[in-house]
């Protein structure tokens, strides 16, 4: 199928995409690699697209004062070849070559998958256990969520109407922190059937995000509790047998008992695989 009619504008800054986006009808154009085949598909129909793409104040990679600082038209590409993603947010160099295939990382943008929160998604799980912070900006002004507090069920965030992602901040990683990530596809690039984000930082707690098995990606508290005093063989058993206490929604993939299977074998692996 093709996408209905629109009306495609592309702005050159912030606040002139914000003005065209308090109209209810037009929606926001990133990467694209979602927003289109929803369209051709006809399970978005919006009247007007509003290209974010010449926006150049919206995209790029800062770290100072202790803040890797991402704008949110970055694209997965760049993320890949940046040396300040490597050296201070090395999760998110983990995750990267799960998520899809090379074409669609050349065109996605991290502001994107963050927006769309899709349940199967990594970057939501990568956000939460690096304790990111998302800088939004609106009519209303900028303000600044908590990932704890940005993901609030299927495909529904924290952003209000006519609200885009600027940029999102993350701490810069320390010398003895530790990351890990593993995630289960039916096919490399396929969305996970079950998947983890580790982060254990030298000082302070362990933060555990797991995606593919509920609404949206979720913090496994219970197993970060677990992980608390170190990674022992006891420490592990006890974070697997916590993981009863996290929401598993069956899908097309798989039944909720085996998504709770592969939530542990993820885990495992994750743990093994810390770096």
């Amino acid at each position: 199928m093709k996408a209905p009619d629109f009306l495609y504008v592309r702005p050159d800054t912030l606040q002139e995409a914000l003005a065209i986006l308090a109209d209810d009808e037009a929606m926001p154009l990133a990467g694209g690699q979602s927003l289109m085949p929803m369209m051709n598909f006809r399970l978005a129909a919006p009247e007007t697209i509003v290209d974010l793409n010449a926006i150049d104040d919206l995209r790029g990679i800062n770290v100072a004062d202790g803040i890797v600082t991402i704008g949110a038209m970055t694209r997965y590409a760049e993320l890949a070849q940046s040396d300040e993603i490597a050296t201070h947010a090395p999760l998110i160099r983990l995750a990267l070559p799960h998520i899809a295939h090379a074409a669609i990382r050349n065109r996605g943008t991290i502001g994107g998958s963050i927006a769309l929160a899709d349940p199967a998604a990594e970057m939501p799980a990568v956000m939460l256990a690096l304790g990111a912070t998302v800088e939004v900006e609106g009519a209303n002004g900028k303000r600044r969520v908590a990932a704890d507090d940005f993901f609030l069920g299927l495909y529904e965030t924290a952003l209000e109407d006519a609200e885009l992602i600027t940029a999102i901040s993350i701490p810069q990683r320390e010398p003895d922190d530790r990351f890990g990530f593993y995630e289960l596809a039916r096919r490399h690039g396929d969305y996970a059937m079950a998947g983890v984000a580790i982060a254990i930082p030298a000082q302070g707690a362990a933060k555990i995000a797991f995606f593919g098995n509920a609404d949206r990606a979720i913090r496994a508290t219970g197993a970060e509790l677990a992980l608390s005093s170190g990674i022992s063989d006891a420490a592990v058993q006890s974070a697997l047998d916590s993981l009863d206490a996290l929401p598993f929604d069956g899908d097309l993939n798989a039944e909720s008992g085996t998504k709770r299977h592969l939530a542990g074998v993820v885990l495992k692996r994750a743990l093994k695989g810390l770096g």
